[in-house]
């Protein structure tokens, strides 16, 4: 349409590659008043559903440009298809699928301005582009989503630190309207998830907000000082939508999100970690209590141990020296804790080491020196919300680290925006209200088990989560899920490492089967898949690990229910299966069986707040795994 006057009335429609989604201009003449997106479900006969309006678009910059924008041209539908691997993650093959199309528009200086869309077999993406900028801030993304009153939302309430739950609402009201990514949609079978991805260094993170009109979600950039001259272009406004399935199995914030930068991945290795924080409260400055956990993770081949705060500061005269080379000889990787000193500093009472990586030459240095002492990598805590200056920061921390063989893992800070892709070395990152918080406030106690069975519909679509899972026993507050509900917590929230959080006691205390299992669960995936469950009432997924399954369900009502699974769907009928449930007493808490998936019922009875756990082996293409397990074999043995 390059170059054409446009009719009176604009209505232009354009498809994703499978016919799925559908993206809608409306307008009149040369104005675009809204963005339609629908869904055609292929359960209600190609039925078409509007699940999204997008009533404002454009930007507002210090010169006086981005807005009033005057429809100039609309491009031919481009596809795009390109192939990718990630090395974490829910899927290890990803395909970047879309057809884009680009809008031009002229501003108020007659500049042009860009609105890049993709539209996905799983949703759509769009961002905007502006070229020949002179020393201009981007003051405002006027980007605006009309979601109306009754739709049903999981929305959690922005922290900087995005730990929060994610109740369920049907109205925009009351709160701080103040929300921060992901936000889920439901309208009439057919789910929304409203996200970002791409953030560059010139860019801050956004989030939502809704004011006089509880209606309208407009995005919030957070502060962003920089000037530009020459081209910019904004992240990628992301929402993934379709079918509950979709959602999970979905990669579309890594598929818009830059290819990976660093030339070498091989070093990188996910794996399970043994953590000194949970069973203590407290760091990790206590020599012998390190070596209880560095001894947790060779018993059960645990490859990393992290030293979490307070190392720089090591009582009765020990150093952290002494530390890493007793892990060291026990053949586990350490990682260490740093304060990102950004947001929580000294000065208020916050753990160290401090002001080692805020410099780029304190950095290099801190990074040469973990290096040199076999540091595997860093995990780097409390930072300043989604500022401009903090997103540079964590990009500078990522290519630092990959230059000395680090990996990384963010705490205290925001979700996963499809760095995990350009920066691999990004093994994990909070932004959870996660089983920390048993340490912290009482009220995860009650609320654990529907927010539990609501992470993986929410924040666990997005990325790693590093939840610090499966504790058997209690800390500062106590849990009232069961042992299953937590074992299935490492296989339902994806984390490339994965940070056991309990004690050594409690872990070694389990039966050798839950040994091997926690031994030999993987860290990273080739495939996921939703095989039932709803926001806050349970889940059930299974992740594939060459051609092992992983299946895990939880319970997330103070009753019990019947958790529906289909193991026909994800192999042969003779494939062997040990299946993990809660026995319902205190004193023997685990129920622990060998089987073939013919026979198996299509459901798992779940107590309250309980769970299960499956490991599934086809009998043709076993292949043991380096460590050996009583499970594995007993599995083998079935005829």
């Amino acid at each position: 349409m390059q170059g054409a006057a446009f009719a009176q009335n604009l209505r232009e429609t354009f498809s994703s590659p499978n016919g799925k989604i559908e993206w809608k201009a409306e307008g009149e003449e040369n104005k675009v008043k809204v963005f339609e997106v629908a869904y055609r479900d292929a359960c209600k006969g190609n039925k078409e559903s509007q699940v999204l309006h997008i009533t404002g678009y454009g930007l507002n910059t210090s010169d006086g440009g981005g807005r009033n924008l005057v429809l100039k041209d609309i491009s031919k539908p481009k596809y795009i298809s390109e192939h990718y691997q990630m090395l974490m993650g829910k899927k290890s093959e990803c395909k970047n699928e879309a057809n884009e199309i680009v809008y031009t528009f002229e501003d108020d200086l007659q500049r042009p301005l860009r609105m890049v869309v993709r539209l996905y077999n799983d949703g759509v993406a769009f961002r905007y582009e502006l070229e020949g900028l002179q020393h201009t801030s981007i003051k405002q993304d006027l980007t605006t989503y009309h979601i109306s009153e009754g739709t049903r939302r999981w929305f959690q309430e922005w922290t900087e630190s995005y730990e929060n739950f994610f109740p369920l609402s049907t109205t925009g009201k009351g709160g701080k309207q103040h929300w921060g990514y992901p936000c889920l949609l439901e309208q009439n079978g057919v789910y929304s998830l409203i996200t970002e991805a791409g953030i560059e260094r010139i860019n801050s993170a956004s989030s939502l907000k809704n004011g006089q009109n509880p209606e309208d979600y407009h995005v919030f950039l957070d502060e962003n000082t920089q000037h530009y001259s020459g081209n910019w272009k904004s992240p990628w406004r992301v929402v993934v939508i379709g079918k509950k399935q979709d959602l999970i199995a979905s990669t579309l914030v890594t598929d818009v999100s830059a290819p990976c930068r660093l030339k070498d991945t091989s070093w990188i290795k996910p794996g399970s970690v043994s953590w000194i924080y949970w069973a203590y409260n407290h760091g990790s400055n206590d020599l012998n209590i390190i070596k209880k956990y560095v001894d947790m993770a060779k018993t059960l081949h645990l490859p990393y141990v992290l030293i979490d705060a307070e190392w720089d500061e090591m009582k009765n005269g020990a150093t952290i020296e002494e530390a890493l080379k007793y892990a060291k000889d026990r053949g586990v990787k350490p990682l260490l804790w740093y304060n990102s000193s950004t947001a929580w500093i000294k000065a208020w009472g916050a753990p160290g080491p401090h002001n080692r990586l805020n410099a780029p030459e304190n950095r290099e240095k801190e990074f040469a020196w973990l290096e040199k002492m076999g540091v595997a990598g860093v995990k780097i805590d409390f930072f300043a919300g989604d500022k401009q200056e903090t997103m540079e920061y964590c990009i500078d921390l990522l290519e630092c680290a990959a230059r000395h063989h680090l990996t990384v893992n963010f705490h205290g800070a925001t979700v996963p925006r499809g760095w995990q892709r350009t920066y691999p070395n990004l093994l994990s990152t909070e932004g959870v209200y996660g089983a920390e918080w048993y340490n912290n406030e009482s009220v995860l106690t009650k609320k654990a088990a529907c927010h539990n069975a609501t992470l993986p519909f929410t924040r666990g679509i997005v990325g790693s989560m590093d939840y610090t899972p499966c504790t058997f026993s209690d800390s500062q507050h106590p849990h009232i899920t069961t042992h299953a509900h937590e074992l299935a917590l490492p296989i339902l929230f994806e984390s490339a490492l994965m940070h056991w959080a309990d004690k050594p006691e409690s872990y070694l205390a389990q039966p050798k089967e839950v040994q091997d299992f926690i031994s030999n669960m993987p860290t990273a995936w080739d495939e996921t898949r939703l095989l039932s469950g709803y926001p806050g009432e349970s889940v059930v997924m299974a992740r594939r690990k060459g051609s092992t399954w992983y299946v895990a369900g939880i319970n997330g009502k103070d009753e019990s229910q019947k958790l529906a699974l289909n193991l026909s769907s994800l192999t042969k009928q003779n494939s062997r299966v040990v299946l993990f449930e809660d026995s319902g007493t205190a004193k023997n808490p685990w129920k622990i069986s060998y089987r073939k998936v013919r026979g198996m019922k299509d459901y798992i009875n779940a107590q309250p707040r309980g769970g299960f756990v499956m490991v599934i082996k086809s009998k043709k293409r076993f292949a043991p795994n380096k460590v050996r397990s009583v499970f594995l074999e007993c599995i083998e043995c079935i005829i």
